[in-house]
């Protein structure tokens, strides 16, 4: 496939980008909505954020706008600190979008893209599954119809709009089946097939002609989104840290995608850059009466499907929906069970439990991490954010743990025992290894030769050469030959430079290096300066 310059818009650009804007529209309202905010603030994420995107954006098809995560994320951030629905949370939104902003255009200008892998796979999939839950839960209510209590969390009215069917509204129920459906429908014919929109016209049409008397979208403004610079500033402490979580979390699950069609096409893709694009976004998304926005895999994936050929095609995503504002009061008779549809039907297939699962018979300390993200996302819900902190903190300590726990295997050949260590030899892990060899030692007294082989060691750093050094010391006064194999090439010049011999493991006969260590003070580990 070809790819187009940075600087030519294509035909097939302007019309991609049309065909994921007839996408966006009902799609940016839903995941406002998800987000706590009323429908039209999706719409203004839709539009000046997406242009502004496009001049920084490294990857070609990577859609930018409010997407089902994201929108969770903001829920989670902002319902402790105002009540849903008024002035003051949506002011919080555009504050926090900020905060999001600000986040990835630093990452980006630092060159810190790696960040993302701070965040394991094992995490990332207890923490989606379970996001997936409760963006599913958050929309069973308005799926049903049913007045579930809005002063209680999202399970907890989930759980009150399924144990009260008295409540439901089954006019309700059909729509938001009936998007479910036409959604999953067209996705099985064609990604190109807008079961989105249809689900919406649909929807649009059923409230004119019956005069439907369930919740709608209600008022749309028309025209522009509103510029200012008049956001709660004094709120900005209480927003930095779920503003820096999803400035990460959002960027790792959107722009994989991206990833994955770089690689299958060749292409160049700069994690750092793609930082900054989204960066950008969110800032304009800021100061326009917007929320914080991501990247979409499905809309990505409708973009490359469509015929994109360049980055220009998410700023003509961006110009149709802004073209569309003017007449956008046309949805405000679209009932929010078409909303609620959307969402579920964009959402379903993200709960994995067969995969949260699956962790254990991969890794048990891993599966400890996946599992205890999944359930803590669920329980400190909508402080989601804490969870993902809390899954983040575990991958650390899980994988400090294996570079502190060092192994070695040993095997006896005749007089000569072959010790195979593995892990990686820092300053903290040096000790246990260096007991480890002298275990292995103490439990084979008649063995006359050793040799060590280092294939299975990692990074080695200076304490880890010294203590092989204190090794041969110790062989040495026990009257033992130590050969020393397989060293790593990053660490032979290190070994030298403390004097420790090494033979290749074709060499039978001994080393190809002098075999005495430099002495060494009792007890200190360390060569003496003499």
């Amino acid at each position: 496939m070809k790819v187009h310059p940075p600087g030519r818009v294509a035909r097939s650009d302007v019309l991609a980008g049309v065909s994921v804007a007839l996408i966006l529209v009902p799609q940016s309202m839903a995941y406002a909505e998800l987000a706590g905010l009323p429908p039209h603030h999706g719409l203004y994420a839709a539009t000046f954020p997406l242009i502004a995107a496009a001049f920084l954006a490294s990857s070609p098809y990577l859609q930018t706008g409010p997407v089902a995560l994201t929108g969770l994320l903001t829920f989670g951030a902002l319902v402790p600190l105002e009540a849903v629905g008024t002035a003051e949370y949506a002011a919080l939104a555009a504050l926090l979008a900020l905060v999001v902003g600000i986040s990835r255009v630093l990452v980006g200008m630092l060159k810190a893209g790696w960040v993302v892998y701070f965040m394991s796979h094992s995490m990332m999939t207890g923490f989606l599954s379970a996001a997936a839950i409760l963006i599913l839960a958050s929309q069973l209510p308005g799926a049903l119809g049913s007045t579930a209590p809005v002063d209680e969390g999202v399970l907890q009215r989930a759980w009150f709009a399924l144990s009260h069917p008295e409540s439901w509204r089954w006019t309700a129920v059909g729509l938001s089946a009936f998007t479910v459906a036409t959604v999953m429908w067209a996705a099985s014919i064609h990604p190109l097939v807008p079961g989105v929109l249809i689900a919406a016209g649909f929807g649009l049409i059923f409230s004119a002609v019956t005069g439907y008397d369930g919740a709608t979208v209600g008022s749309v403004p028309s025209g522009l989104p509103p510029f200012t610079l008049d956001l709660p500033w004094s709120r900005l402490p209480s927003l930095i840290i779920p503003g820096v979580v999803i400035s990460v979390i959002g960027f790792a699950e959107g722009v994989s995608i991206s990833r994955v069609f770089a690689s299958e096409e060749r292409q160049h893709w700069d994690a750092d850059k793609e930082f900054k694009s989204k960066g950008l976004a969110n800032i304009v998304a800021a100061f326009s009466g917007g929320l914080p926005v991501g990247g979409s895999l499905s809309r990505t994936s409708v973009n490359r499907m469509a015929g994109a050929r360049s980055r220009w095609s998410g700023l003509i995503t961006g110009v149709t929906v802004l073209c569309f504002l003017p007449v956008a009061p046309v949805m405000s008779g679209l009932p929010r069970a078409v909303l609620s549809g959307i969402v579920i039907a964009a959402i379903w297939k993200v709960i994995k439990p067969g995969e949260v699962l699956r962790l254990w018979t991969l890794s048990r300390p891993q599966a400890l991490i996946g599992w205890t993200t999944f359930v803590a996302t669920l329980a400190l819900s909508p402080h989601v954010d804490r969870a993902v902190l809390l899954g983040i903190a575990m991958s650390a300590a899980v994988h400090l743990w294996r570079e502190l726990t060092p192994h070695v295997t040993a095997e006896r050949e005749g007089d000569t025992l072959v010790v195979e260590p593995s892990g990686v030899l820092w300053f903290a892990s040096a000790p246990a290894m260096e007991d480890l060899l002298f275990d292995r030692l103490a439990d084979e007294p008649d063995v006359k030769r050793v040799i060590i082989r280092c294939t299975g060691l990692g990074r080695i750093d200076l304490t880890g050469a010294y203590v092989f050094h204190e090794t041969l010391e110790h062989a040495e006064r026990a009257g033992l030959e130590v050969f020393i194999e397989d060293v790593p090439d990053h660490a032979v010049a290190l070994f030298r430079s403390v004097g420790v011999p090494m033979r290749d493991r074709t060499d039978g006969e001994g080393p190809t290096e002098p075999t005495t260590a430099r002495r060494t003070p009792a007890g200190t580990g360390f060569p003496s300066n003499s």
